[in-house]
């Protein structure tokens, strides 16, 4: 029996590990483990661990530290660290999972890797050059034994770190397997769930603290709110963002918008996979600057315009346009995207792949486990 454990921090990426979660919760020879830790827990995002419970899930740990947005992303850290290695070391896995870029995920490989105890990660070799995400998710690169990336660019990447070529697999992006299932809600079972009436002409807005810009988060939604003025037909719908700092003033520009737009524009903290897969289905454009936008929009055929730095050196499909934080940039991207000329373009395909990775991740991790794990790794020259 295999013991498998699995990290996640945060609702987005328990959205984006479900589909690994239900075929390893079927697997033969394999004892999940969940542990859930960060914004699962806060009131104020929506105290998600209940909807891994509700989903089916029991959790092997739950684990409570303060967020960036209370006490700063290094003091988050280290109180992670020291909360995730006590579970770690009573679970004993045979191997740890994780996914992407964000705090948590550096401070469960830095436990995990200290306690030697493998690591399989998801998503390595992408780059998001306007956050501090872009070295915590190298950094966890470094300490994985096993690597699954979404597209064949990022897989050179990681080897260019140097981890061997025999540890890393393009599987594709894993929130696509959502998509292929084809679970969404139709527009009435969204609209009683949320308690909105959901237009035809409906924006998807989903904005992100970044780092590395000049213009503070709330002046640049700012921009984006003088855009959204100059098309008044567009229902607007926000999704809340992550507990990262800065995310607080993100919040209150929001709440302030609300209020001004109240006929229009509504926000929700946490939708969940399934009913936010819903709702980017049946937009007619996404904007913001998450990775939403950039990795499962293009494969709902749905534009999005991409703002500012944050999302800056990933790939991304045909349907995403790039723009500045700026009120006539974000405009006449908004105005290409929604044009009946930009539709060609949302035929042209995914790079993140066709949605079938939870079932090849599975079988490789399998695989690699009843052969032998190890965190000792030797550098691979290129």
């Amino acid at each position: 029996m295999k013991k498998i454990c699995i990290i996640t921090g945060s609702r987005a990426e328990y959205g984006l590990f479900y589909p690994l979660l239900k075929v390893l919760s079927a697997a033969r020879g394999v004892k999940l483990q969940i542990i859930a830790t960060g914004m699962h827990f806060s009131p104020k995002f929506g105290l998600t661990y209940r909807e891994i419970e509700a989903d089916g899930f029991k959790l092997s740990a739950k684990i409570k530290f303060p967020l960036p947005d209370e006490s700063g992303t290094a003091v988050s850290i280290g109180k992670a660290i020291l909360a995730i290695a006590p579970a770690l070391e009573k679970l004993k896995p045979d191997v740890v999972v994780l996914l992407g870029d964000r705090f948590e995920t550096f401070a469960a490989a830095t436990a995990a890797y200290t306690l030697q105890i493998p690591i399989a990660h998801l998503h390595g070799g992408e780059i998001t050059a306007g956050v501090l995400d872009e070295a915590f998710r190298h950094s966890v690169t470094k300490m994985s034994s096993l690597h699954f990336t979404s597209t064949e660019e990022y897989r050179r990447r990681v080897i260019q770190l140097g981890e061997n070529p025999a540890s890393v697999f393009n599987v594709g992006a894993i929130g696509l397997d959502n998509i292929r299932r084809g679970d969404f809600l139709s527009r009435k079972e969204l609209e009683a769930q949320l308690g909105v009436k959901l237009t035809e002409n409906l924006a998807c807005v989903t904005f992100h603290p970044a780092m590395f810009e000049a213009a503070t988060p709330a002046a640049q939604l700012k921009e984006l709110f003088k855009a959204l003025d100059l098309f008044p037909g567009l229902q607007v719908v926000f999704t809340l963002p992550n507990a990262d700092k800065g995310a607080a003033e993100i919040i209150k520009a929001i709440d302030a918008y609300l209020k001004i737009n109240s006929s229009r524009a509504s926000a929700f903290t946490s939708l969940g996979q399934k009913r936010y897969l819903s709702l980017l289905k049946i937009s007619k454009v996404v904007l913001g600057n998450s990775s939403s936008g950039i990795i499962e929009a293009p494969s709902l055929k749905v534009p999005t315009v991409n703002i500012g730095t944050r999302q800056e050196g990933r790939a991304r499909a045909a349907s995403v346009i790039d723009c500045p934080a700026d009120a006539k940039a974000i405009t006449r991207a908004i105005r290409e995207a929604i044009s009946p000329a930009f539709a060609a373009r949302l035929r042209k395909p995914n790079p993140y792949g066709g949605g079938n990775t939870a079932p090849a991740v599975k079988k490789i991790l399998l695989e690699k486990l009843k052969s032998g794990l190890s965190v000792k790794k030797f550098f691979f020259d290129l």
